[in-house]
C-alpha cells in the first residue's frame, strides 16, 4: 500500500513507468488500465494474494468503505488496520462509519472532534488530533511512539478529546 505516503489521493491515471516501478518492487496494481482507486477491492485483492494482516487508508468522503471492509474482515477472519484520513469535510453520517476505523485523523472537522474524540482510547496531538479508536490502533500508536526519537510529553486526562482554546485550525462544521 502506498497510502502512508499519499493520503487522501482520490483519482489517478495509469502511467506505465509508475506501474512498472510498483510491480518491479513486488507491488500489485489493482487496475492497470484505468488506475482506479478502490480501497475495498484493494483489501480483498491483498487477502486473495495471501496477506492476512492488511493496512488501508480511507479518505473521509469514502467512509462507507470502512464498514464494508469490516464486514469483509469478519467474514474472512483477515486482520485489517484502518486509518481514516482527510476528514475535514465529513458529515455526521460519515462519523458512524469512521468510528469503526482503528485510527482517525480529525483534520479540521468539528464533527469528528465531537462524535469520535470522546470515544478515543488515545489522542495524539491537539491542533490536528489523531485518535486511536481500537486496542489495535492504540497498540500501533504506542509502538510508533516507542520508536520516536524526539522528546514527548504524555499525560492522563479524564476525557477526550483534549482541546485548548485558540489553538488549531478554524473548524469545518458540516
Amino acid at each position: 500500500s502506498i497510502g502512508a505516503r499519499l493520503t487522501g489521493i482520490i483519482k489517478t491515471s495509469p502511467i506505465k513507468e509508475i506501474i512498472a516501478h510498483i510491480e518491479g518492487n513486488g507491488g500489485t496494481v489493482l487496475d492497470k488500465v484505468n488506475a482506479q482507486i478502490d480501497q475495498v477491492e484493494g483489501v480483498k485483492r491483498a487477502f486473495k494474494l495471501g496477506f492476512k494482516r492488511i493496512a488501508v487508508s480511507i479518505a473521509g468522503f469514502q467512509a462507507k468503505a470502512i464498514s464494508e471492509i469490516r464486514k469483509f474482515e469478519e467474514k474472512t477472519k483477515a486482520d485489517v488496520l484502518i486509518f481514516s484520513v482527510c476528514n475535514t469535510c465529513v458529515k455526521e453520517e460519515d462519523a458512524k462509519n469512521i468510528a469503526k476505523a482503528d485510527v482517525a485523523c480529525a483534520s479540521a472537522s468539528e464533527v469528528l472532534r465531537k462524535e469520535i474524540g470522546s470515544k478515543a482510547l488515545l489522542q495524539l496531538g491537539v491542533t490536528i488530533p489523531v485518535y486511536a479508536l481500537t486496542e489495535k490502533g492504540k497498540n500501533l500508536v504506542l509502538a510508533y511512539l516507542a520508536e520516536f526519537k524526539d522528546k514527548l510529553v504524555v499525560f492522563r486526562t479524564k476525557k477526550l478529546p483534549y482541546q485548548t482554546e485558540n489553538r488549531g485550525p478554524q473548524l469545518k462544521k458540516s
